[in-house]
């Protein structure tokens, strides 16, 4: 009784809902192993049922294939194969249950099967299915695209949601990524979906560990989100008074 009141005080005050999973080496939906394979597409179905019951209306992250492992190599013939597979059933299941996926590709150094934001964008195509979009994060096309701008028009059609991130993960604005090149590209394509502010701190000591956070990046988490706010609130409404 108590969790279904806490949504309804969040559907009362217009609070709307996202998510964020990942897989792991031993549920890997990749792996040349069936057996994984299906844990992997089993708890990403998990996941969503946990989504649609939260009023969760998109799931993102790099649940495509297992974060932090890597082969040694890029992504195989077979990898992509049964990457397609495996995000095929998850789909299957998304729409089942009303829940959009946010497929996300992370930078190099978290994993190996989808860096660079015109690959996911051709994955999810190759999934072909109405409930398998991508997602945009500022701080992974900071590291892996040559030019974000481009990047975000060659995604314009699987994209469905944004990521907001420094370059070292602080308080959006007050760091080195290309702001302008992102804003101005997200503002050309007509994108008018959510941008969230990603940022980490320690207050969770195992998100801390999995995101390498060893020191402060930021006073305090209300401060983040008030700061961060305003800055992509004047962002956006620059675009607004040039178009």
């Amino acid at each position: 009784m108590k969790y279904g009141m806490n949504l309804l005080k969040l559907d009362a005050i217009g609070l709307r809902r996202t998510g964020v999973t990942v897989r792991n080496v031993d549920d890997n939906p990749i792996s040349p192993d069936a057996s994984i394979r299906r844990k992997g597409v089993e708890l990403n179905k998990r996941t969503l049922d946990c989504c649609a019951a939260a009023g969760v209306e998109t799931i993102v992250g790099p649940f495509h294939s297992a974060l932090g492992y890597f082969s040694g190599a890029g992504p195989t013939t077979d990898e992509w194969k049964w990457g397609i597979e495996s995000m095929t059933s998850v789909a299957e299941h998304a729409a089942k249950v009303g829940v959009m996926l946010g497929v996300e590709p992370l930078n190099r150094f978290e994993c190996y099967f989808l860096n660079a934001q015109a690959d996911a964008a051709e994955f999810c195509r190759q999934v072909n299915h109405p409930n398998c979009r991508m997602m945009y994060d500022t701080f992974h096309s900071n590291i892996e695209e040559k030019s974000v701008s481009k990047a975000i028009h060659d995604i314009q059609d699987m994209l469905c949601h944004i990521h907001i991130s420094e370059n070292d993960r602080s308080t959006p604005g007050a760091g080195n990524v290309r702001w302008d090149e992102n804003f101005d590209a997200i503002g050309q394509i007509g994108y008018d979906g959510w941008l969230v502010i990603e940022a980490f701190g320690l207050a969770l000591p195992e998100l801390a560990a999995a995101t390498r956070i060893w020191r402060r990046m930021f006073d305090d988490e209300l401060t983040l989100a008030k700061e961060g706010l305003e800055f992509m609130k004047e962002q956006v409404a620059k675009r607004c008074k040039k178009g």
